[in-house]
């Protein structure tokens, strides 16, 4: 049985949601969805989604997301564009035309207050990895998806 606080149903919004992997895991943990609303610019990724879930209020590009044009959401996934931090990537931070969207998350998060949130994104410089933990509130955790799959991609969760 799932812990009271999780009986209910929840409004979901994922940022950078791609096939809808925050759904995929939703599912799985049986928690209940009473409305998921997905951020999302792939038409691929989108596209994916959509047969998995028709269900899903696409929203299209996080800075079009208005919060005033959604309900309370009890859950902010978010996996922010990975490029500008990553150490196979361009090392631009923030500066990145792309990761530079992290503030996107921001804005939503502290626009909508979300009762719980949870961030990804990869290994990074810790300047960055302070950055975001001061503006989110919290410290992250290092966890490599080797635990539920064969490819070891170390990443960091708040």
């Amino acid at each position: 049985m799932l812990p009271l606080s999780l009986e209910v149903l929840m409004n979901v919004l994922s940022l950078f949601d791609g096939i809808s992997c925050g759904r995929v895991a939703l599912d799985r943990a049986g928690i209940p969805v009473a409305q998921y609303y997905a951020s999302e610019v792939d038409k691929h990724a989108i596209a994916i989604s959509k047969a998995n879930w028709p269900d899903i209020v696409q929203l299209g590009d996080v800075c079009g997301v208005s919060p005033e044009d959604l309900p309370s959401i009890d859950l902010l996934f978010a996996g922010s564009p990975c490029q500008g931090f990553s150490k196979n990537g361009t090392g631009d931070g923030f500066q990145h035309s792309e990761s530079k969207l992290f503030w996107e998350f921001i804005r939503l998060l502290r626009a909508l207050k979300p009762k719980y949130f949870l961030l990804e994104n990869v290994r990074m410089k810790p300047a960055w990895r302070d950055i975001i933990s001061r503006e989110v509130g919290c410290e992250p955790v290092l966890i490599n998806s080797s635990l539920v799959s064969g490819q070891s991609r170390p990443r960091l969760y708040w």
